[in-house]
């Protein structure tokens, strides 16, 4: 595996969050409700996909000699990723877009740090994902293809696009000025590439747990759209714009996971 293809596959996901971060150099006014919508549910859309087809089936399909208990492996993986992301979502203090109650433990963090908090604290699964399919393909792990672990960081990276977007506008509103918006922005993901690179770097190790990491990295990425993505995208009026989207944030990432794959 060429460590170019690596370092690439995991700064991808990163440089999303960048691009969308640098629309408050190009947009004057915040984004709108119904576009916060679509691209909440654009986000939602391709989590689901990436859960499903990168992270769940190889997880499933590697445990397939254990019979009647092939299910167990990605089972465990599934519900510890749950877990650990309700945890972090109990101790880490964050505010969500549009919300006036912190959640977590309360601190004396300003709104604008909160606002990037929130951002960062659902990026840990999506960079631990990229990392876990990345470290799979350097172990030679038979059922990650250098195809399907590029499509994973792509599929991040295009719902990436849209976060960073919808991070910055709302502190371009708040007063910040275009480039404190833009740095936080693009801060709040370069969460990624590092949880990435330590999973990456404990390749040589995680070998025999892939089926639990890639279950892992499902559960804690599909906690992130059931709890937050979800509700955004079908709060008020127009849900269906929402809807709509993640049918087609879904139906990109499953096309891009099958014909890169």
């Amino acid at each position: 595996m060429n460590i170019k293809t690596i370092i690439m596959g995991l700064i991808i996901p990163f440089v999303g969050t960048a691009l969308g971060s640098a629309c408050v150099f190009l947009l004057k006014k915040e984004l709108s409700d119904t576009i916060h919508k679509a691209l909440s549910g654009f986000a939602a859309g391709v989590m689901v996909a990436a859960s499903i087809w990168s992270l769940m089936i190889p997880a499933l399909e590697q445990s397939e000699g254990k019979g009647r208990f092939a299910f167990l492996p990605a089972f465990t993986g599934f519900w510890i990723g749950i877990l650990f992301l309700l945890i972090l979502d109990h101790v880490i203090p964050h505010l969500h877009e549009n919300m006036n109650k912190t959640e977590g433990p309360q601190s004396s963090f300003t709104r604008t740090t909160l606002m990037v908090l929130a951002v960062t604290l659902h990026n840990i699964p999506e960079g631990m994902a990229v990392g876990v399919v990345f470290a799979g393909l350097l172990s030679g792990f038979g059922e990650i293809t250098k195809g399907a672990a590029l499509a994973l960081a792509l599929g991040i990276a295009i719902q990436n696009f849209p976060e960073g977007a919808i991070i910055s506008m709302p502190l371009y509103a708040e007063g910040k000025s275009r480039g404190r918006s833009f740095m936080l922005g693009a801060l709040s993901g370069a969460v990624e590439p590092v949880f990435g690179a330590l999973t990456v770097i404990a390749a040589g190790v995680i070998a025999p747990s892939m089926p639990y990491l890639l279950s892992f990295a499902a559960g804690a990425m599909l906690y992130v759209v059931v709890e937050e993505l979800i509700p955004e995208m079908a709060a008020g009026e127009h849900s269906h714009v929402g809807v709509l989207l993640f049918s087609v944030g879904f139906s990109l990432m499953m096309a891009l996971d099958v014909a890169l794959g």
